[in-house]
């Protein structure tokens, strides 16, 4: 029998990993600039956490979960997304006892049973953040630039930020009731999801990549017009201050969220790159739901980006990834395989993040090991035998001029310094 990965869900190995690496990297390094800890949480979890944070009615929890019955008869999830797994631990250990805000961000596997396609893949990756405690537009506006800083961080133009505001909960439901009117003036024309979406969740039409449903929704009401004053107050100031530090956005009337949690501001980045389903990334406020799963009541925002996306977006941009400059330690005999060893040993730690070092570990001969050294694409070959070592010297050589001298081991550390400038 030949063993395949499961469809939907891919191994990561070099050349990609170096880009997965790009991104890890670089939004640790960003985000950590902004004090945020980083949190992991366990990639199962009680099923009931993901049904009352997404929602009982959406496509989330009736259609992709990756559900099962543990020995016990305990349903467990694979985590569909990053934001409930976070609020349960935040409730769990405590955390709005901490000192002012709680800034959390997360990279790591989701899962969802869901067809394949471009850009979606049934276990993807994510790097998502979560603020809890402040209920400020200046939190949402911060977030927003966040992300559009640290999608340019990692190399991507040409991305568009949409902004919309999905009111208090009172208002979502009044808005669904009045769309729900709407969408049964039009059902003839909608795909049949819309159709069934009428009654279990009418919000989810809103964002249909379907022909005929975005022709519908084109004239349907827009939530916007049902805001009452303090939620209209606060999307007005968060678009002030977005203006105000120059994060461009543009305000989409029928922007939601597939998650029922959802209230107040909600935003999604696209990229052409992706067609039709061209999101890389989407957030917003979440005020109720700490409160839905049993802790206090704080307030909360957030967002993920998917990493596949982003990647799929960057193969249209070059990028200049950090690489590191590769020593290879060529050795004839067993005195020098062990000097060998322990010179490569002392090597990595005093250039740490700037060399590779390799070395032979075929007993291979000279030659062979200088061509493994090609392959390797090393700039510098140390070579070491016994009669270099009985003179506690080694033979360095450029793999560009071929070009070889004699230098003493007390200063190769000195010479490849010099050497990587």
């Amino acid at each position: 029998m030949k063993y395949t990965a499961i469809r939907g869900m891919e191994d990561i190995f070099s050349p990609d990993i170096h880009i997965w690496r790009h991104l890890e990297e670089t939004a640790r390094k960003y985000l950590d600039s902004y004090l945020y800890s980083e949190i992991r949480t366990p990639i199962i979890e009680s099923t009931s956490v993901f049904t009352r944070s997404i929602g009982e009615t959406t496509d989330i929890v009736t259609k992709e979960m990756y559900t099962f019955l543990d020995k016990k008869g305990r349903s467990l999830t694979l985590r569909p997304e990053g934001t409930a797994p976070i609020v349960r631990a935040y409730i769990e250990h405590a955390m709005d006892k901490l000192a002012g805000e709680v800034k959390l961000y997360y990279i790591g596997p989701m899962f969802r049973s869901e067809r394949p396609q471009k850009g979606r893949s049934r276990q993807f990756h994510q790097i998502g953040v979560e603020v809890f405690g402040s209920g400020s537009p200046y939190a949402d506006a911060q977030l927003i630039m966040q992300m559009s800083q640290m999608l340019k961080c990692f190399g991507l133009k040409g991305f568009t930020v949409k902004l919309n505001s999905l009111g208090c909960e009172n208002e979502k439901q009044t808005f669904s009731e009045k769309l729900k009117g709407y969408l049964k003036t039009h059902k003839a024309r909608l795909c049949q999801d819309c159709k069934d979406r009428i009654e279990r969740n009418p919000l989810r039409s809103l964002d249909c990549k379907s022909d005929a449903c975005i022709q519908v929704m084109r004239d349907a009401p827009g939530i916007s017009d049902s805001l009452c004053p303090p939620c209209r107050d606060h999307f007005e100031r968060l678009k002030e201050r977005l203006s105000a530090m120059r994060v461009d956005y543009t305000e989409t009337k029928n922007l939601v969220r597939g998650l029922d949690y959802y209230t107040g501001t909600v935003f999604e980045v696209t990229h052409p790159a992706l067609g039709a389903q061209d999101a890389i990334g989407a957030g917003g406020r979440y005020d109720n739901l700490v409160k839905d799963l049993g802790g206090p009541d704080v307030k909360a925002v957030g967002y993920a980006l998917g990493m596949e996306r982003i990647i799929l977006a960057l193969k249209e941009v070059p990028l200049e990834l950090k690489t590191l400059t590769v020593i290879f330690i060529a050795t004839l005999g067993d005195w020098a395989k062990i000097e060998g060893i322990q010179l490569a040993e002392k090597i990595r730690r005093e250039f740490l993040d700037r060399v590779a070092v390799l070395t032979d570990i075929k007993e291979a001969s000279l030659k062979s090991q200088l061509g493994n050294a090609d392959k390797s694409n090393a700039k510098i070959v140390i070579i070491l035998g016994e009669n270099e070592l009985e003179k506690k010297q080694a033979i360095i050589r450029d793999m560009a001029t071929k070009e070889q001298e004699i230098v003493a081991m007390a200063d190769i550390s000195e010479e490849i310094k010099r050497r990587l400038g």
